[in-house]
């Protein structure tokens, strides 16, 4: 996957992913009510989780998800930056193994 280019204090771009089954590519259906996605957004190297991401659903049925940066979420210092994909099925926890990767610049 290619890095997502952001920028420092910025709330957007958003971000719209396709979730699918990493062992026979089909998209991972998350229409049950209960079902909710979010990203975990770190510094690469770092351990500590610096903002959670809420994922809206924009195709359900057919693993399609979009997340901004909602707030302070980009008030960070400019570097690298990862994100985690957590699908959490009424408590069922799936995280994606593959993390986003981001590269934020300092705004002018």
């Amino acid at each position: 996957m290619s890095t997502i280019k952001i920028v420092q204090n910025d709330n957007l771009p958003e971000v719209t992913l396709t979730l699918t089954d990493r062992q026979t590519g089909d998209p991972i259906d998350l229409s049950a009510a209960t079902t909710t996605v979010v990203v975990k957004f770190r510094a690469v190297g770092g351990t500590t989780v610096l903002s959670t991401l809420p994922c809206a659903k924009v195709d359900a049925a057919n693993g399609v998800v979009r997340f901004g940066f909602p707030g302070n979420a980009l008030d960070v210092s400019a570097g690298q930056y990862q994100g985690e994909i957590e699908m959490n099925f009424n408590g069922q926890i799936l995280t994606a193994f593959d993390p986003l990767n981001f590269t934020l610049r300092a705004d002018f």
